[in-house]
């Protein structure tokens, strides 16, 4: 072989200083240019948090791949995304801090990324307390929330109520007409026999041409519409309640009507006017001070198309069993799981608080309680409470709230039961003319007990789901949404001539527990509470279930809640509490005329 010649060797020497090689010998002689290896960045995740790490150019996407190559010299740059709730601490090993990571790679890196884990989380709540009120539809109750907060200097968003109250321009949905439904025709009014019981037209005759516009109610009591099987099938459509088409939401008034024609005695309102009926924030203003501060929702429906009673059922259990109406002998008891049967299995705490006003009960009698005054009477779970000592104590009367939330004895789970024999409950009037249910009266009765928290020390760890059972029978104009059946069990007990009780009905449309009931209102009030926040994800109101299983770690009771939406993640901020000082509401106003005659519609 040749050797090279001593300029060679030099030039040799001075190339391998410029990363160069190559020295030819003679005239053909050259030089070639090697590329250096690449070098690698790899990405190391610390902390208590978590959180992802990716790269421009790509090749990291931490922690799925934390190590990835590059030609030397490469400008790269690292990027940060913190998990659900939690933050970004900082940077360590080739970057530092907590602004953009950008490395040269002049060699192999690597950079350690630190998340934090959240201040709080769910498991902060150590208190959730479950209050539904009666009957009413979200549009009868909120549906003027956009007026309010403009009356109010209160920053518009979304809410979808009734649409004469959105803006004209802005944020979706924007100003439209009143809804108008179908109503009564004016030529075959209902008209009493004299001195006789039977009457002319004892059926309201509907005629599409004759419609009932939303109004304002100016009396703050009500005549009750039926919110039954049959009446919410139709208010779904007049001339297709099995649901076979997208709700028509036209046979409010028409059943409501109805209801008035046909009960015993008659009732006032005998063209239903008043399901078209709402009330606004100068006759609700302690609910909607509560709802523009703490989180609301325009999508959080009642879980089945019928009355109080199944509806109950789902809140308590996640599903009536196949039932569309009450129980009544010789039915027994439900025997499905209750969530209080669950939650005591668990260890967890729980009371159900009781009004005795207006009952035979007295204050003590836990067992008269349980039986008369508590839904709890419709599951067997009942009578292993009442033949149970230590959980008979779980049954108190409502007094017994404010001692628990001063003293630190509010147990994990808790419900509040209505106050329907003392009329407080805000459900439309019956029959008994005698003392009418005023709204005012029960937002005043409700508003004490959500204040007596507020003030408490129980305030810090708690959470109020403040709702109604079901729509009342009043209009609503955001229909029903699909939903799974909780168990696969189709209406059990429908009478002869009821709506879906036709061959081959069951399990078509609105047949069956696979939609959710009418729109509610709802307000989570707690000091992780979102401020002036509205959720439009959809809900039925089994989801408290479902927050409750969550949070304690207790199996779903059935499909419907377990298939619902987490409203710890949508509702609360666990990591800043809006509210660790809670706001001061106005006192809710009482002195609003309360008369059941036939309400005169005005804008």
């Amino acid at each position: 072989m040749k050797s090279r010649n001593p300029l060679c060797i030099t030039l040799l020497s001075a190339l391998a200083t410029l990363g160069l090689s190559g020295c030819g010998s003679g005239s053909g002689g050259g030089s070639t240019k090697t590329p250096p290896p690449p070098s690698a960045i790899t990405v190391t995740i610390a902390g208590a948090g978590t959180g992802t790490v990716t790269s421009s150019p790509a090749g990291v996407n931490c922690p799925t791949t934390c190590s990835a190559s590059f030609p030397q010299n490469t400008q790269i740059t690292l990027s940060e995304t913190p998990g659900a709730n939690n933050t970004f601490a900082g940077w360590g090993g080739a970057c530092t801090g907590t602004a953009s990571c950008n490395v040269t790679l002049s060699a192999s890196s690597s950079v350690i990324a630190t998340f934090a884990a959240p201040i709080g989380n769910l498991q902060n709540l150590n208190h959730i307390i479950i209050f539904a009120q009666e009957n009413r539809s979200l549009d009868h109750y909120f549906g003027a929330m956009r007026e309010y907060w403009a009356q109010n200097g209160i920053p518009d968003q979304q809410f979808d109520g009734l649409p004469q109250f959105n803006p004209a321009a802005g944020i979706a949905p924007l100003l439209g007409p009143a809804p108008a439904i179908t109503g009564c025709d004016p030529a075959y009014p209902y008209i009493p026999a004299n001195g006789s019981t039977a009457a002319q037209n004892t059926s309201c005759i509907p005629n599409p041409s004759d419609v009932v516009t939303s109004f304002h109610m100016t009396s703050m009591c009500t005549e009750e519409p039926s919110p039954f099987w049959n009446e919410a099938h139709l208010d779904w459509d007049l001339n297709d309640p099995v649901g076979s088409s997208p709700a028509a939401l036209n046979g409010f008034v028409v059943t409501a009507a109805n209801d008035a024609r046909q009960a015993s005695p008659v009732l006032n309102d005998t063209n239903g006017l008043r399901a078209m009926g709402y009330f606004d924030g100068g006759d609700l203003n302690y609910y909607y001070f509560m709802a523009s501060k703490f989180a609301t929702s325009d999508r959080w429906f009642t879980p089945v198309m019928s009355r109080t009673e199944l509806n109950r059922m789902y809140l308590l259990s996640g599903t009536s069993a196949g039932h569309v109406y009450p129980l009544a002998p010789p039915e027994t008891p439900l025997s499905n799981t209750t969530i209080f049967q669950e939650l005591q299995t668990a260890g967890i705490t729980w009371k159900i608080y009781v009004d005795p006003e207006g009952t035979n009960c007295a204050p003590t009698d836990s067992a008269c309680l349980a039986n008369g005054s508590s839904y709890i009477n419709m599951f067997t779970y009942e009578q292993t409470i009442l033949n149970t000592p230590a959980l008979l104590q779980n049954i108190v009367p409502i007094s017994q709230f404010t001692t628990d939330v001063q003293n630190g004895t509010l147990p994990q789970v808790a419900l509040i039961e209505p106050a329907s024999a003392a009329a407080l409950d805000e459900h439309p009037n019956d029959v008994d003319t005698e003392s009418p249910s005023d709204i005012q009266a029960g937002a005043n009765y409700a508003s004490g007990l959500i204040n007596a928290l507020m003030a408490s020390p129980s305030w810090k760890d708690s959470a109020m789901i403040f709702t109604y059972d079901e729509f009342g029978g009043f209009y609503d104009h955001v229909s029903p949404q699909p939903m799974p059946s909780p168990d696969g069990i189709q209406p059990i007990d429908l009478q002869p001539g009821d709506i879906c009780d036709g061959t081959g009905q069951l399990g078509t449309g609105t047949c069956n527990f696979t939609s959710t009931g009418y729109r509610v209102p709802l307000i989570v009030i707690s000091p992780f509470a979102r401020k002036n926040y509205v959720s439009h994800t959809v809900y039925d109101y089994t989801a408290i279930l479902t927050l409750i299983e969550k949070r304690f770690a207790v199996p779903a009771l059935t499909m419907r809640d377990a298939a619902q939406a987490d409203m710890s993640i949508d509702f609360f901020d666990f990591v800043n509490p809006p509210w660790t000082t809670p706001p001061s509401p106005p006192a809710q106003i009482t002195n609003g005329q309360c008369f059941l005659t036939a309400p005169t519609p005005t804008p």
